[in-house]
């Protein structure tokens, strides 16, 4: 997290966007801060699956999102992601960046188009236009670099030497293309193609303001004459469209050679909303203290760091807040602003900042806070905003103690990093820990995170795709009965649960792991950690339901796409709702046990590769080798070859765990392979076939104990 307040670059042996190694590793990031007086918090993270929890945090409290995109390989799998977990949140205002114009193949009109051909938006809007060399001769040979920008708003050009210095410099207002012979050399192939440019992005914008339209109504049928409209009666048009999603703004450039970055954080500040544009109505600098902890992380000088964004008023250091979530009370000691890798304490944070907090010491990535004076203030309903929800696990891989003596550090560890990671899940299951997270990359950075910053002596086991069970079976709802002792009398609760596989027009709930838990009305249920209160039943009710949920009484999978409802609880007079935990999961697991083992779920990729014909041949027959399923064969839409003919274009599916086979197989022929998109889909059922073999290796995995 990086907070921009003037001009200059941040060196990257000294300051960096990313706070774990592994980021900055994967990280090709703008550098470069602004001059203007706006005060903005950008949030750096890679876009990859792996760490689709931070991009899904950050998407959580942004106001505005700039995308990036490699304008070599175009829209990719985990571009589709990003913008999917931006729609998920509601993130109003975008920016693209086409990115690296200077490798070889670049192409910013490849890039637009794939863009249009993945209808990420309907109208791209070009802000700039990349100029590849001043030297005709080596544009037209269409040679790998870019030199300069074109800003068609401001009607500027920018040059950039070798040694990163640029020079601005404002194009004349001219009548014909002859005149900017001045500044471009004379049959510079780039000269035609500017003022129809710069008419095209005005002529667009007016389609969603009829203030722009009267004004280009007014001037004479002369494309020239459209450069007449100054920037600054050009911008408020563009900001209002931005808005309003009407359009996709698009800058383009190379960041790692800082060409084209400060025009990325002028336009920032020109387009994207601010926390005023898109506020709720019940934030505003005056409303009560709510703020959102949206990240946690563990530093060894600082502790525990909780990123905050401010929703209503002002937070001030040394103040006493009330977690929702949890229903304890935390203590504030510092609040610090980040600018890259360098903290700067403050005394307050006001309403729409991002901060660190320092002192936190139960609050997890999700939580809701509030000042604990103006606790009467919000009815319960009002009180938590919404939290962010972990990506579902897709691998698993088992965690081995070096010694006896390491298992108790070791466990601590996990939980440590489940705190600053969400998606990271852990279970013991016949006395191994394993630890669930999203993918290859994910488990590795997990590996080295516990040993580097937790000190854990432990060994990976071999990793394993994360399975899940369903029911195929329906069982009614019935009271049933469940007793304890309670102070030496026996407490006997009633609950009545209906079990049911879901339905195909039914979505699960990510809170439950894609089950879906209801109430009496039919109404979802919050996760366990929404309640306002831990005393309310229906908390207890669904922790209860997410501890069965969790382990499968036939084969200890997680259990996935089932439907509970709860249709009656009776709980005695003066009997602690907390009995209702136990009462609702030994309910719910003899319910399970009753309706039978149900149909094993498997994930799956979706792929879609386009090739060379002479290795279509060869990828489909590994493909089906693999357990893969061609779904879809058709040429590609943006893939040609030399000759100007279309790839084949495979739609396809792959279980995971062929996955990893396919794409070290898919690197032997890289050369002929234009592109593969991966993203991890909803789990699918395992035929018979594969289901027995499954069983069978579950039953079969042994683990080597960690006494040995």
């Amino acid at each position: 997290m990086l907070h921009w307040h003037f001009l200059r670059r941040c060196d990257a042996c000294r300051a960096s966007l990313f706070s774990l190694p592994p980021h900055r590793s994967f990280a090709s990031v703008i550098r470069h801060e602004t001059c203007d007086t706006r005060n903005i918090a950008l949030v750096a993270h890679i876009g990859h699956a792996d760490f689709g929890m931070e991009v899904e945090s950050a998407s959580r409290v942004v106001d505005g999102a700039v995308v990036l995109m490699d304008s070599v390989e175009g829209v990719e799998a985990q571009t589709m992601g990003v913008w999917r977990q931006l729609s998920k949140y509601n993130v109003a205002t975008r920016m693209l960046f086409v990115n690296k114009l200077d490798r070889p193949g670049a192409s910013f009109r490849s890039s637009l188009l794939s863009l249009l051909t993945h209808r990420l938006h309907a109208n791209p809007l070009v802000i700039t236009l990349p100029l590849a060399s001043m030297d005709p001769e080596s544009y037209s040979r269409a040679e790998p670099g870019i030199e300069g920008l074109v800003d068609l708003v401001k009607w500027e050009l920018w040059k950039w030497t070798e040694d990163g210095s640029h020079i601005c410099q404002p194009l004349p207002l001219v009548k014909d293309a002859s005149e900017l012979a001045e500044i471009f050399p004379t049959g510079h192939p780039i000269v035609p193609h500017l003022v129809p440019a710069r008419t095209a992005l005005l002529e667009n914008l007016a389609m969603f303001s009829e203030d722009l339209m009267d004004r280009l109504l007014g001037f004479p049928l002369d494309p020239y004459s459209y450069l007449r409209v100054q920037p600054m009666e050009i911008i408020p048009h563009l900001r209002k469209a931005t808005i309003k999603h009407q359009i996709l703004p698009v800058l383009c450039g190379s960041a790692i050679k800082s060409i084209g970055t400060e025009l990325v954080m002028d336009y920032i500040g020109h387009l994207l909303a601010s926390p005023l544009d898109v506020r709720l109505q019940v934030e505003s600098a005056d409303a009560p203290l709510r703020l959102l902890a949206w990240k946690v992380a563990w530093d060894k000088r600082k502790g525990w760091m909780t990123f905050i964004r401010v929703y209503s008023g002002t937070l001030r250091r040394q103040k006493t807040i009330f977690n929702v979530n949890t229903g304890q009370k935390e203590q504030i000691s510092k609040l610090l602003l980040l600018y890259a890798s360098e903290a700067e304490e403050v005394d307050s944070l006001p309403y729409g900042s991002v901060g660190v907090v320092l002192g936190l010491k139960y609050t997890r990535t999700g939580d809701t806070l509030v000042d604990t004076r103006d606790l009467r203030k919000y009815e319960s309903s009002q009180m938590s905003l919404r939290g962010v929800t972990a990506p579902p696990a897709v691998m698993s891989v088992s965690v081995i103690p070096n010694s006896h003596s390491d298992l108790d550090p070791v466990q601590e560890a996990v939980r440590s990093l489940i705190r600053t990671d969400p998606s990271v899940r852990m279970d013991n299951q016949e006395g191994q820990i394993l630890v669930h997270g999203l993918g290859a990359l994910h488990l590795a950075i997990i590996e080295g995170r516990l040993k580097d910053e937790w000190g854990a002596q432990f060994e990976f086991g071999k990793r394993q795709v994360s399975y899940r069970e369903s029911t195929s079976s329906s069982i009614s709802a019935r009271l049933e009965e469940w007793s304890t002792q309670i102070a030496g009398k026996t407490t006997t609760v009633k609950i009545a649960l209906s079990v049911a596989p879901l339905g195909e027009d039914e979505q699960g709930d990510p809170a439950f792991d894609g089950n879906l838990v209801l109430d009496a009305r039919g109404q979802p249920l919050k996760a366990p950690d929404a309640y306002s209160s831990q005393l309310d039943p229906f908390a207890n009710l669904a922790r209860g339901i997410a501890s069965a949920l969790s382990s499968s009484p036939h084969t200890s999978l997680p259990l996935s796409h089932v439907r509970v409802r709860i249709t009656q609880y009776i709980l005695p007079p003066h009997a602690p709702p907390s009995i209702l935990t136990g009462a609702s999961s030994y309910i719910l697991c003899s319910k399970l046990r009753e309706a039978g083992m149900g149909p094993v779920l498997e994930p799956y990729i979706n792929l879609k590769v386009s090739v060379y014909m002479d290795a279509l041949g060869k990828v489909v027959k590994d493909i089906s080798e693999n357990g893969g399923e061609v779904l879809d064969l058709a040429s590609s839409s943006i893939a040609v070859d030399d000759d100007g003919n279309p790839y084949p274009s495979d739609g396809l599916y792959i279980p995971s765990e062929e996955s990893f086979a396919f794409l070290n197989f898919t690197q032997d022929i890289f050369i002929r392979i234009y592109s593969a998109a991966t993203k991890t889909n909803h789990p699918r059922h395992c035929s018979a076939e594969s289901n027995v073999g499954l069983l069978d290796k579950i039953a079969c995995v042994i683990w080597r104990p960690w006494y040995l």
